[in-house]
């Protein structure tokens, strides 16, 4: 099974409510395509302030695998920085997308990227609906609880003097 998070894409003038259509899911864990073709895999996803960002490491590692590593050292390396780009592919990809001003709200589990979306829409149209409203979108996720001030809590544990 495979671990997507959701994001909400910002609302665009005029709009009231969310787009589905337009709902991004990334997939947790690693990325054979960013492993194999990394700038290519980028550009696909438009991820241009990674793209620069990953240009910038790759000159640095060939300079310093050029000025101070033996030859046999850098076919290591370039295969240990695809990895790393490998395994932070979906990390990359939910940086670019808060910036654009996604929002993360949720993740789901699935066994393919279809039945991850089926089973979150079934679970957002019915919290929608939950709200009684007729437009399952025109409504933003209700804020968590809050706890009363009364008790004080510390990390994950109460005040002992307040529960008496």
């Amino acid at each position: 099974m495979a671990v997507y998070t959701v994001h909400e894409p910002p609302l665009r003038e005029a709009m009231s409510a969310p787009e589905p259509e337009r709902f991004v899911f990334v997939r947790d864990g690693f990325s054979f395509w960013a492993l194999l073709f990394g700038p290519l895999w980028m550009l696909r996803h438009r991820m241009w302030l990674v793209l620069l960002g990953y240009g910038g490491v790759a000159a640095l590692l060939s300079l310093v695998l050029r000025l101070y590593a033996p030859a046999a050292v850098g076919p290591i390396a370039w295969t240990l920085f695809g990895l790393l780009l490998g395994f932070e592919a979906g990390t990359l990809r939910r940086f670019t997308l808060g910036r654009r001003g996604f929002q993360n709200i949720g993740i789901v589990v699935g066994d393919d990227l279809e039945l991850a979306e089926r089973r979150f829409f079934d679970s957002w149209i019915s919290r929608r609906s939950s709200f009684g409203e007729s437009n399952p979108g025109s409504q933003t996720a209700s804020p968590a609880p809050t706890l009363p001030m009364e008790h004080p809590i510390l990390g994950l544990f109460p005040d002992p003097r307040t529960l008496r």
